[in-house]
């Protein structure tokens, strides 16, 4: 049978089911709706009107908040190719149920905004009756509604595809979905659905450092923060690769290796290194020794733990701090050393890797490495979904 044929029948059975079920109150007469389905049925009916047009808007949906927000938006260029090019609508949302992103084309976007399937829109059960979004939340597992299964009636044109995305101490963060009509479900959709979430919480994993709350911790790679038990601590860019070069080099630094490193040739008198190390030495009360520099107060590096990780020949760990480049706006000889070094031991470790997963991690912070991507084409089974994405970005960097 089609399966444009086989969706229009199960989509007819569907509609005949809910309207014994939930039209005329018949329980047990939806012989074709999943158990989950008519339980979710069962428990919204006394809030729900099945007729309602839209969902509820909530006033207070703060995606600049949201922990999710910084790797949704590193996956932008994935979830808009899978939504232009398949014509879904992505949405994430909080662990209410309330959305707080959506992306998609023109005419699934205005679709999807009569309902009230946008920024601000409530999709919880209590809000929304039965959908994807509410079944994934619900059951802490990727949920499908397909058009009738939704228990309001202006939802049964649609299907869609939930998963929620924890946080690496396993606490549930919110939902991605995917929408589209009906007559464009694909059996490849939640896969997809599923390795997108993958990708995220493997980038919530890699955001912060594996350190107790109290103590210091610096984020040189990416961009430059230091931190005191969580809060920032105001730093210029010289000082910042200061911190950075005394925590790659534990056994300190000479006066005069110290400013080689940072001006090399540049004719910088010597006292203003001085003023930059006595800034930074009150920014930690007192954590950089005097005369021959080196940090006598324990401050976590990421860039440190990177290269403890490979050392270790523990790639997943080395990638899990690894967030960009080191201080990529810095200029200083020692850094472009440094920053050299990491980048060359991560790439190698990451392609005599035997793990496929490892390669594709990297390939989210380097999207210009052909050769990565052309190493992740040969290993990807052609039915991973995955492979897509690759082929996607191989072909961009051939034709650029």
């Amino acid at each position: 049978m089609p399966p444009r044929t086989a969706l229009r029948q199960r989509r007819a059975q569907l509609e005949r089911d809910w309207e014994c079920w939930v039209a005329h109150r018949s329980p047990g007469a939806a012989a074709a709706v999943d158990p989950e389905v008519t339980q979710s049925w069962a428990r919204a009916l006394p809030e729900v009107s099945p007729a309602r047009d839209s969902a509820p808007s909530c006033a207070d949906a703060r995606w600049q908040d949201s922990p999710l927000r910084e790797p949704v938006l590193a996956s932008t260029a994935e979830l808009r190719s899978i939504a232009e090019d398949a014509g879904y609508v992505a949405a994430v949302a909080d662990a209410g149920g309330t959305i707080l992103w959506t992306f998609g084309g023109r005419v699934m976007r205005r679709r999807a905004e009569r309902v009230n399937f946008a920024a601000g829109g409530r999709w919880s059960e209590t809000a929304m009756g039965t959908n994807a979004l509410s079944l994934a939340l619900d059951h802490n597992r990727p949920a499908t509604c397909f058009s009738a299964e939704h228990l309001v009636q202006a939802l049964h044109g649609w299907v869609c595809y939930s998963a929620p995305v924890h946080a690496p101490n396993g606490k549930v963060l919110g939902v991605l979905d995917l929408s589209t009509t009906w007559d464009r479900s694909h059996p490849l959709a939640m896969p997809t659905v599923r390795t997108l979430v993958s990708a995220l919480e493997a980038r919530l994993a890699e955001s912060p450092l594996d350190l107790a709350p109290a103590g210091w911790s610096l984020r040189c790679l990416g961009r430059g923060e230091l931190l005191d038990g969580g809060a920032p601590v105001p730093l210029r860019p010289r000082q910042l690769e200061i911190l950075t070069l005394l925590t790659l080099h534990p056994d300190g630094l000479t006066p005069e290796q110290l400013q080689d490193a940072l001006y090399a040739d540049r004719p910088v008198h010597r006292t203003t290194l001085k003023a930059e190390v006595s800034h930074l030495r009150r920014a930690l009360r007192g954590g950089v020794t005097t005369r021959s520099y080196h940090l006598c107060a324990p401050v976590a590096s990421d860039a440190r733990a990177v290269l403890d990780a490979l050392a270790a020949r523990e790639v997943t760990t080395a990638l899990r701090h690894y967030r960009g480049s080191l201080l990529p706006d810095s200029e200083a000889p020692g850094i472009r050393e440094w920053r050299e070094i990491i980048e060359v031991a991560l790439r190698e470790a990451v392609l005599r890797s035997p793990q496929t997963d490892h390669l594709l991690a990297y390939l989210s912070r380097h999207p210009y490495d052909l050769e990565a991507h052309q190493l992740a084409l040969r290993r990807l089974d052609p039915a991973d979904v995955r492979r897509g994405v690759v082929l996607a970005q191989l072909h961009k960097l051939r034709s650029a």
